[in-house]
């Protein structure tokens, strides 16, 4: 008796099919176009994932940065003396204090550069 794969081979288009909701024109429409698309979005969103963390590493930067130089240090020599001082705080956590509570953050500056 042999196996027919009928079944097995609609519920794979018709993930595919799901996957490619919204995307324009033939992409969404039909299945052979519909899957090199699919194929080429999940790369493109596995390589965004990474490219996410470096971002937000970049802007964190920027925000540490532009919150030390209105209390008179520059980036790098607050990085330095924060590891001096043995306070481990994340760049994560140290740009959400320059931003939503800049007077803790101007203490920590007070602080780390004695």
């Amino acid at each position: 008796m042999r196996i027919k794969r009928g079944v097995n081979a609609i519920k794979k288009r018709r993930k595919i099919m799901k996957a490619s909701k919204g995307y324009w024109g033939a992409k969404s429409k039909l299945y052979r176009v519909a899957r090199e698309q699919v194929m080429k979005s999940g790369k493109y969103a596995y390589i965004g994932r990474k490219l996410r963390k470096r971002d937000m590493r970049q802007l964190w930067i920027a925000r540490i940065n532009a919150a030390c130089r209105v209390n008179g240090l520059s980036y790098s020599k607050f990085m330095h003396n924060l590891k001096v001082a043995n306070i481990e705080l994340n760049r994560k956590i140290l740009a959400d204090m320059a931003v939503n509570d800049p007077q803790s953050f101007a203490e920590l500056c007070a602080k780390v550069s004695k």
